[in-house]
């Protein structure tokens, strides 16, 4: 009886394509099976992009002084002022944004991803369309579908440098369309905004009165001379949007659930109203915790330049094997086109083909995008135990590959 009462959504074809696109869940299942097929072969997973060591000792510190105060023990609703204080104090220290006001224009959320799937919510009526680039982080794509509205994709392209082209969208589209999602530095393919991209990126929306999120999660997670560089820095990118600044990839702190949105105030307020009837606010002693590590961008410094390292190796050897790929300029996340397949004859018809060979064959694991381009994603989060182990690992990914004899 149970199934013939789920909702319609869940059986639409859009939705399923959605539920195609979040591949992580796939991802996890797979290495499982891998697991129990090799146990006694090392794993390399480069797959699901999450720190590979834990947050720094003073977070943590702050975590457990704080857990046990009879205080935190109350719910937090919107948030704590010491968080929102400490968010709008972090993109002055690191982006040079001072024009916030930390209590209007800044709402904590427990992760990004709780943040995204709420904004349709605010925005969406069936029928209206969220412009997204494509491959992108499918969260507030999924959830405009679950309103009964569009998603209209926007490739990323090596030919245009991982940015959107706005000039192609017709016309209807346009007055249609409410949000635009952009991610930068881009997730999966580590290209970084400049301030003319995000100047342009105002002036369309300005234009065709369209609300921009921009999802930061890995903005200072730079390389080689790169500075971190936030949307709302640019004039009139407050009129017209809001950006995401999330702890997990930055400060090491995946599972503790906290980020924050800050910008445009009817954007914040109509999220905190969806925000106030959907969740009761992250555990007051984590929002503390939070709030010291956002006023120690330091320990995001430590994290750049182990994942820097990590990328000068794995990158060498990547282009040994025949890969066309250079150093990403941000994230943790390399991104490479596919081979054609192997010199046994093993044809690979797209990306998720070619990334079960990697899993089954040499027990490395990636994430495959199929659109617009077939690619794979690596991370450079593989567990390691110091610079020397790292150099182990790099070596044995390299002599994996080797025997595969790709051809491309």
């Amino acid at each position: 009886m149970v199934s013939d009462l789920i909702a319609d959504r869940f059986r639409d074809h859009s939705f399923d394509i959605a539920k195609q696109d979040y591949k992580f869940m796939r991802i996890k299942a797979a290495k499982e099976r891998i697991y129990k097929m090799y146990p006694d072969i090392e794993l390399i997973d480069m797959g699901v992009g999450e720190p590979d060591i834990q947050a720094d000792k003073g977070v943590v510190d702050v975590l457990c002084q704080e857990a046990g105060k009879l205080e935190n023990r109350l719910y937090s609703d919107n948030g704590t002022k010491e968080f929102q204080a400490a968010a709008a104090e972090y993109l002055s220290n690191v982006f040079k944004v001072d024009n916030l006001d930390p209590y209007e224009e800044v709402l904590h959320g427990i992760g990004a991803k709780s943040i995204l799937s709420m904004l349709p919510l605010c925005f969406i009526n069936p029928g209206d369309i969220t412009l997204t680039t494509l491959p992108s982080y499918p969260i507030i794509a999924t959830h405009t579908k679950y309103l009964g509205g569009v998603v209209y994709g926007l490739p990323l392209l090596r030919s245009n440098g991982f940015y959107p082209d706005f000039s192609n969208i017709n016309n209807i589209i346009l007055y249609r369309s409410k949000l635009l999602y952009i991610n930068y530095p881009n997730n999966p393919t580590g290209q970084v905004a400049t301030k003319e991209f995000y100047k342009k990126v105002v002036d369309f929306a300005h234009k065709n009165n369209i609300v921009v999120i921009a999802d930061s999660t890995y903005s200072t997670i730079v390389f080689d001379g790169e500075e971190p560089l936030s949307f709302l820095s640019i004039e009139g990118a407050k009129e017209i949007g809001i950006e995401i600044h999330s702890l997990s990839k930055a400060f090491n702190m995946t599972g503790w659930r906290i980020a924050f949105a800050a910008g445009n105030p009817d954007v914040i307020n109509i999220l905190s109203t969806v925000k106030a009837n959907s969740d009761s606010g992250q555990f007051r002693a984590i929002q503390k915790a939070g709030a010291y590590a956002l006023r120690h961008p330091q320990i995001s410094r430590c994290n750049v330049e182990r994942y820097s390292r990590r990328f000068d190796l794995l990158i060498k050897v990547l282009k040994e094997i025949g890969f066309d790929v250079s150093k990403p300029k941000a994230t943790f996340y390399c991104y490479l086109p596919i081979p054609k397949g192997t010199r046994d004859g093993v044809v690979f018809k797209d990306a998720e083909d070619f990334s079960l060979y990697l899993l089954t064959q040499a027990q490395i694991c990636t994430v495959p995008w199929n659109t617009p381009e077939a690619n794979v994603r690596l991370s450079v989060t593989f567990e390691a135990k110091d610079i020397e182990d790292e150099k182990r690992i790099i070596n044995l990914i390299k002599e994996r590959l080797l025997r595969l004899q790709l051809v491309f």
